[in-house]
C-alpha cells in the first residue's frame, strides 16, 4: 500500500523500488473508471442494476455533512438522497456516529441486510465484505493516492468481478 512517506522517498530517489506483480490470493482485478459528476444519475442507475443482482456497493463521500463554504458531497445528505431511491437497503457510516450506531450499520451491511453503504473514509481499512463488488468514490479528486488505493481495496475480495467508479467534479 503506498503511504505518503514511501511515496516521498521514492520521488526523491532515496528508496529502492519494490515491485508487487501479483494480487493477494483470492483477490479479483478491479475495473476502475473515472466519471464526471454530471453523470450522477447514470451512476445511481448503475448502482440500482448492481444491487438488483444481489451484490453490494459502497458510496464514499469526502465530508460528513454539508458545509456552507464547500460544495462537496456530504455522506449524510447523500445517504438521505439514496435512501429515497433504495429505501432501507441503504446504511450510513461515518466517524461522527456513535460507535453503537456505526457498528449496527456495519453489521447490517456485512450480513447482507443492506445493499448500499454510504460512508466517509472511515471504511478505508478493516472492512472485509466479499459480496461488495462496487465502490463509488464521489469527489475523488479530493482524496490522495493512498486513500484511493485503500478505498478501492474494499472491493475485489469476493468471487465476482469488481469495479470502482471515481466521480470527479470539473470545478
Amino acid at each position: 500500500t503506498p503511504t505518503p512517506r514511501p511515496l516521498t522517498l521514492a520521488q526523491y530517489g532515496e528508496m529502492d523500488v519494490s515491485k508487487l506483480d501479483e494480487m493477494p490470493p483470492g483477490r479479483q482485478p478491479i475495473d476502475t473508471r473515472v466519471v464526471a459528476a454530471e453523470r450522477f444519475e447514470d451512476v445511481v442507475a448503475g448502482i440500482a442494476r448492481h444491487i438488483e443482482t444481489g451484490q453490494q456497493a459502497y458510496w464514499v463521500c469526502p465530508m460528513v455533512r454539508e458545509h456552507e463554504t464547500e460544495d462537496l458531497a456530504a455522506a449524510e445528505a447523500r445517504f438521505a438522497e439514496l435512501t429515497e431511491r433504495f429505501g432501507n437497503r441503504v446504511v450510513l457510516v461515518h466517524g461522527q456516529l456513535k460507535p453503537e450506531l456505526k457498528d449496527a450499520a456495519m453489521e447490517r451491511f456485512a450480513r447482507g441486510e443492506a445493499a448500499l453503504l454510504v460512508a466517509t473514509t472511515v471504511i478505508e481499512v478493516g472492512v472485509d465484505v466479499p459480496n461488495a463488488s462496487l465502490m463509488v468514490i464521489e469527489h475523488a479528486e479530493r482524496f490522495g493516492l493512498s486513500q484511493l488505493h485503500q478505498l478501492r481495496g474494499r472491493v475485489g475480495r469476493g468471487a465476482v468481478a469488481s469495479a470502482c467508479v471515481l466521480m470527479y467534479s470539473g470545478q
